[in-house]
């Protein structure tokens, strides 16, 4: 099924079997082997789900991981092929275990779009890949050894947090190796940069051409700010998925992220009432909410209606598109959303009132007060290469910044520029993007930011 979506042979009305089937067998294997399904949908009509109508099942949580841990598996942990959890930050760790069946079909995704990816960038050969994300007990080091080694292409595990590498080894491996392609978190692409200009190196003679990016939004602005630093190097995105849900949607050269359509039935709803907004596997338009997903393969932890906590647009793919599937652009988490001034902003979009047009920015963070006369204060801090190294104006980019923000959020704005910034904002990819890059001192921290804070100094990257 897998080979006939990415080929282009997969008709209508197969896809439309394929998802009518699968979801039957799906809903029989958690009943039969998932203590939690069994109680959780014990009340639930399945002679009324459809692929096209899943309302008559509950939605999963979160919560519900949290609470039912190992019950929510469809089988013994031994059955899997390794085991992985989530990370823990603001919550108890939830097993994610998988099976042969949930990484081949998840990885398939991925390697059709390196591919892809590869082919538009590289020709025929194939990049060093260097891979920067953690292993243990995370899926990120076996996913992309697993892709990369099925491609053909050497990769080098060179995370810069771990104890073991650091950023100095991390960039002379580079550029020993010729490391060509780099795996990261977003906010990684800038703090490689700030740690390459500390230890004297020349961004412009260093091999890389491009990121391929995961964990966290990542708006065409940020991509756009990147490529000034980098003055060789493109940001396009790797995949958008999690330790729970997997590969859900795979990177395109276009900049743009597409459904894994073969592997879910996916619903967009309201994120604050749950009620159904569309389908976003089929149909025209646009759709925006959170996304709920139900998977299709019947592994060791399929989950059924899962709230995934992420807004998301969804658009049809574009004729001539790269890859086939919906566009999904991820708007940011639920959580994340922050009142500011008389709206209610999405991180996306706060990211993007704060890159549109500039340039040769290594890192941001945005603080939020309370006005001495009412209302929100909002001071944006940027780190800018001096005009040196190329950097812009920096009283022009405040200015301009500062009214793009304003007219966003109708709060007053300040924009100070600062070459040491907190390194809380290289978290994103480890707790949220708000905890990294939102310090709102209006309400005390939550759980999120204060696990930001506890891990921060492991990403600073000049010390």
């Amino acid at each position: 099924m897998s080979r006939a979506f990415y080929d282009g042979t997969l008709t209508p009305a197969a896809l439309a079997d394929w998802r009518t089937g699968r979801l039957a067998a799906v809903l029989r294997h958690v009943t039969e082997r998932s203590p939690f399904y069994r109680r959780h949908l014990a009340g639930a009509d399945l002679t009324a789900v459809t692929p096209a109508d899943l309302t008559a099942l509950p939605f999963t949580t979160k919560d519900d991981l949290r609470r039912e841990m190992y019950d929510v598996l469809s089988g013994p942990v031994s059955e899997a092929s390794i085991y992985y959890e989530t990370n823990g930050t603001t919550g108890a760790a939830t097993p994610c275990p998988r099976g042969a069946r949930d990484i081949a079909t998840s990885n398939a995704a991925v390697e059709e779009a390196w591919r892809r990816m590869f082919r538009t960038h590289f020709g025929e050969r194939m990049p060093v890949v260097g891979l920067m994300g953690p292993s243990e007990l995370y899926a990120f080091g076996d996913v992309f050894t697993a892709v990369a080694g099925s491609l053909g292409a050497c990769h080098v595990k060179i995370w810069p947090e771990s104890p073991r590498v650091g950023f100095a080894k991390a960039l002379r491996l580079i550029e020993e190796l010729g490391v060509e392609v780099i795996v990261c978190a977003p906010a990684l692409c800038l703090g490689l940069a700030k740690a390459a200009r500390h230890h004297g190196y020349d961004l412009a003679a260093l091999p890389v051409k491009l990121f391929l990016v995961l964990g966290e939004i990542c708006t065409p602005q940020f991509a756009a700010n990147v490529a000034t630093v980098w003055p060789h190097a493109q940001v396009r995105p790797a995949l958008y998925g999690s330790q729970e849900a997997l590969c859900i949607a795979t990177g395109a050269d276009s900049g743009r992220l597409h459904l894994s359509v073969p592997n879910y039935l996916a619903e967009i709803v309201d994120p604050d009432t749950g009620a159904v907004l569309g389908d976003a596997t089929h149909g025209g338009g646009t759709r925006e909410g959170e996304l709920v997903l139900t998977m299709l393969v019947d592994g060791i932890k399929p989950l059924i209606r899962y709230r995934t906590g992420d807004l998301v647009r969804i658009t049809p793919a574009p004729p001539g598109a790269t890859l086939p599937g919906p566009v999904v652009e991820v708007v940011g988490r639920v959580a994340d959303r922050i009142p500011l001034g008389r709206a209610l902003v999405h991180p996306g979009e706060l990211e993007a009132a704060v890159l549109h047009g500039v340039r040769s920015c290594l890192g941001y963070q945005v603080e939020v007060d309370h006005a001495p006369g009412g209302g929100d204060q909002v001071t944006v801090r940027l780190d800018l290469l001096p005009a040196s190294a190329g950097g812009p104006d920096p009283a022009a980019t405040g200015t301009a910044l500062a009214a793009r923000l304003e007219r966003l959020t109708g709060a007053s704005v300040h924009v100070i520029v600062d070459d040491d910034l907190d390194p809380v904002t290289h978290t994103g990819s480890f707790v949220s993007w708000k905890a990294a890059r939102v310090l709102d001192r209006r309400t005390a921290a939550d759980p999120a930011a204060e696990a930001a804070r506890k891990v921060a100094h492991r990403y600073a990257v000049t010390t």
